[in-house]
C-alpha cells in the first residue's frame, strides 16, 4: 500500500483538519465553536472525567460533539461548552451562571482542588487548560489548609484577518470561593456567580503556523541539545559495538576457516571442534515451532507497523493535539498489515517442517492480540468503575471488535493461506544428523538469563535518553514532536540489537551449543524486558502518579508495550543471526 494512500486512509477514519466542520474563517460576530472536553487530576493523565460530572454551569440543551475512533480512545468526550466567545467580541465579567452548590457539590469540587484538578476545553480545534482551584498554606481552625474555587476565567484570543490562532486561559486567584470544610457558610449549600472575561488581540503568525507554539517546548535548544547528545552517544556505541564486533568476528572466522581448511586438507583423521563441530545439529529446527513461528511472524508485523507509523509521522499526520489521530493510525495499520503476520508465521512453519498450520494461524492471531485484549477488558472494566472518560462505549468497542472480524481476521487467514502453499523450502547449507549432540556443560555466564541481561543492556543505553521524552509525552503533558530524531534512534535500536544478538550467537557455537534459536529470539527481545524495568523506575522515582485507576492503566498498557519490543527485536535477533549461521557454515565444507 502506497503511504500517500495509507495517509488518506487514516484520515478519513478520524483525523479531520476541521473537527467541527467548519473551514477555520469567521466574520465579526460570529459563533466560533468552542468545546469542554474533560477533567482529572493533573498527576494522573489516565484518570480523566466528564466535564459536566462537576457542578459547572451548564447550556440549557448540552450537545455531545460526534467524535472519532482515535478521540474515543484517547479519552476525549466533547461537550458544548456555555461560554459565549464570538468573533472579535470582548467581554468584561460578564456572568456566566449562578449556581447553588448542595453540600456534596461542594465536596466533590473541594476534592477536585486537592488533586490539582485540571479543565480542558478545545476553541476552534485549538486546546485550551486551566485549573480548577487553589490550596492555601493558610490553616483554619481545625487545622488544615483552606481550598479556594476559582470563579473567574478570562480567555486572551490572538486573531490574523478572519482566522483564530491562539488562546490563553487565565484564571484569576483572587476572584475566588473558600470550600474548605470549616467555612463560615451554611453546611448545606453555597451560593457561586461564575463570571468570564474575553480579549482580542490582532497577531502576525499565519493560520498555517498556529499549532507551532505546541512544538516549541520539545524543539528548544536546550531540550534539542539533550536529544543529540543522545544521539551522538548512541552513535558512539554503535561505531565501537560494529568496529569490534567486525574485527573481532572477522579475525575469529579467518582463523577459523583457515584451521578448518588445514585440517580438510590434512591426511591424518582428526576431529572438528567449535562452530564447525556442530553443523549437523546447528541447523535442527527449534521445540515448539508453531509458538516460534508465530512469534516470528507477530514480530514481523510489529515491526512494519512501527516503520509504517515513523513515516505518518515524518510526513507530519501526528501534529500536536491533532485529537487521536495516532490511536486511530495505530488500528488501522495494525489491521491491514495482519497479512504479513499471517504470511511470515506460514511460511516459515511450513519451511520447519509443521503440520498443523491452522493451529498455528490462530496462534499467532493471538498471541499479541489476545494478550492485549485481556488488559484492554480490564482495564475498560475498572474504567467503567471509576466512571471515567477512559472507559469506551459499546459502539467503539463493537466497531473494534468488527475491525477485527471483518479486516484483521481475513487479512491474516489470507496470507496465512498464502504462506502455506508458497512451497518455500528452508536454506541450511550443512545436513542435520539423525541424532543430536549433547550440549557440553558451560559456564553460568553462558546461561539464558546471563546472556539476555548482556544482550539487552547495550540496546537499552542507545534508548534510554528518549524514553524519558516519551514517557513525560504519553505519562504527562509534555509534547514530543522530534520524530526525526525518534527515528534515528529507532534504527540505531535495529542496528544494535542485530549486532550485539549476532556476536552473543558465534560465542554461543563456538562453545558448540547448538541451541542457537530459542537463545536469539530471548536476547533480541530483552531489551523489553529492560524497558519495563525502566517503566517501574519511572513510575516511582519520576512521576508523581497514584491511584489503581491510573497504576493499572500505566503498567498494564506499558506491560503490553514491552510485550510487543520483546516479539518486534526478538524477531530482529532471530533474523540476524539466521543470516550470519548460514553464512559462516555456507563458508566451509560440511561433510
Amino acid at each position: 500500500m502506497e503511504l500517500s494512500t495509507l495517509v488518506l486512509l487514516v484520515m478519513a477514519c478520524g483525523l479531520r483538519v476541521g473537527a467541527d466542520g467548519t473551514n477555520h474563517r469567521y466574520k465579526e460576530g460570529d459563533h466560533v465553536p468552542l468545546f469542554a472536553n474533560k477533567v482529572g487530576p493533573f498527576h494522573n493523565p489516565s484518570e480523566t472525567y466528564r466535564y459536566y460530572d462537576l457542578q459547572f454551569c451548564s447550556p440549557e440543551h448540552v450537545t455531545e460533539k460526534t467524535d472519532a475512533l482515535g478521540e474515543v480512545l484517547n479519552g476525549d468526550r466533547l461537550v458544548d461548552a456555555p461560554y459565549e466567545l464570538n468573533f472579535l467580541e470582548e467581554q468584561r465579567s460578564k456572568s456566566l451562571c449562578k449556581k447553588n452548590l448542595s453540600k456534596e457539590d461542594v465536596a466533590k469540587f473541594r476534592h477536585a482542588v486537592s488533586k490539582d484538578y485540571y479543565f480542558e476545553m478545545y476553541y476552534d480545534d485549538l486546546p485550551l487548560w486551566g485549573f480548577l482551584g487553589k490550596i492555601e498554606g493558610v490553616k483554619t481552625d481545625s487545622g488544615k489548609d483552606k481550598y479556594f474555587l476559582f470563579k473567574h476565567i478570562h480567555f486572551n484570543i490572538l486573531y490574523n484577518d478572519d482566522r483564530v490562532i491562539e488562546i490563553n486561559v487565565q484564571t484569576d486567584p483572587n476572584i475566588n470561593v473558600d470550600i474548605s470544610e470549616d467555612r463560615k457558610l451554611d453546611d448545606r449549600e453555597l451560593d457561586v456567580e461564575f463570571l468570564y472575561s474575553v480579549t482580542w488581540r490582532k497577531t502576525d503568525i499565519s493560520f498555517e503556523e498556529r499549532m507551532a507554539k505546541y512544538s516549541w517546548t520539545s524543539s528548544m535548544p536546550q531540550h534539542l541539545e539533550i536529544h543529540w547528545f543522545s544521539i551522538v552517544n548512541s552513535c558512539v556505541n554503535v561505531l565501537l559495538l560494529s568496529g569490534f564486533l567486525a574485527t573481532s568476528l572477522m579475525r575469529v572466522l579467518k582463523n577459523d576457516f583457515v584451521k578448518y581448511s588445514l585440517i580438510e586438507e590434512s591426511l591424518e583423521d582428526q576431529e572438528d571442534s567449535g562452530w564447525k563441530y556442530i553443523h549437523g545439529d546447528v541447523f535442527r529446527f527449534p521445540k515448539n515451532k508453531s509458538l516460534f513461528s508465530a512469534i516470528i511472524g507477530s514480530g514481523t508485523q510489529l515491526l512494519v507497523l512501527t516503520m509504517f507509523i515513523f513515516l505518518l509521522a515524518l510526513v507530519v499526520v501526528f501534529y500536536p493535539y491533532n485529537r487521536g489521530a495516532l490511536y486511530t493510525a495505530l488500528v488501522v495499520i495494525y489491521a491491514l498489515t495482519s497479512g504479513i503476520a499471517g504470511y511470515t508465521a506460514s511460511s516459515f512453519y511450513m519451511q520447519l517442517e509443521g503440520i498443523n498450520w491452522v493451529r498455528n494461524l490462530l496462534l499467532t492471531g493471538c498471541l499479541f492480540c489476545g494478550p492485549l485484549f485481556l488488559t484492554f477488558f480490564f482495564l475498560n472494566t475498572v474504567a467503567i468503575t471509576y466512571s471515567a472518560t477512559a472507559a469506551l462505549p459499546f459502539g467503539t468497542i463493537l466497531v473494534i471488535l468488527l475491525i477485527w472480524a471483518l479486516v484483521t481476521s481475513p487479512l491474516l487467514i489470507l496470507g496465512g493461506v498464502t504462506g502455506k502453499n508458497s512451497k518455500t523450502e528452508f536454506q541450511a547449507p550443512c545436513r542435520t544428523n539423525k541424532y543430536p549432540r549433547e550440549i557440553p556443560e558451560l559456564a553460568w555466564y553462558r546461561g539464558t538469563i546471563p546472556q539476555m541481561a548482556m544482550a539487552g543492556f547495550l540496546p537499552f543505553s542507545a534508548i534510554y535518553v528518549e524514553l524519558y521524552y516519551i514517557f513525560a509525552s504519553v505519562w504527562g503533558h509534555k509534547i514530543y514532536t522530534i520524530y526525526s530524531i525518534l527515528f534515528i534512534v529507532f534504527i540505531i535500536l535495529i542496528i544494535v540489537t542485530a549486532f550485539i544478538t549476532v556476536a552473543l550467537t558465534y560465542f554461543q557455537l563456538a562453545a558448540e551449543d547448538h541451541g542457537w534459536w530459542w537463545r536469539s529470539v530471548l536476547c533480541g527481545g530483552s531489551t523489553g524486558v529492560f524497558i519495563f524495568f525502566y517503566c517501574i523506575y519511572y513510575y516511582h522515582a519520576r512521576s508523581d502518579m497514584s491511584g489503581f485507576m491510573q497504576t493499572s492503566f500505566f503498567f498494564g498498557y506499558m506491560t503490553c508495550i514491552c510485550y510487543g519490543f520483546f516479539l518486534m527485536l526478538g524477531t530482529v535477533g532471530f533474523r540476524a543471526s539466521l543470516l550470519f549461521v548460514r553464512h559462516i557454515y555456507r563458508s566451509i565444507k560440511c561433510e
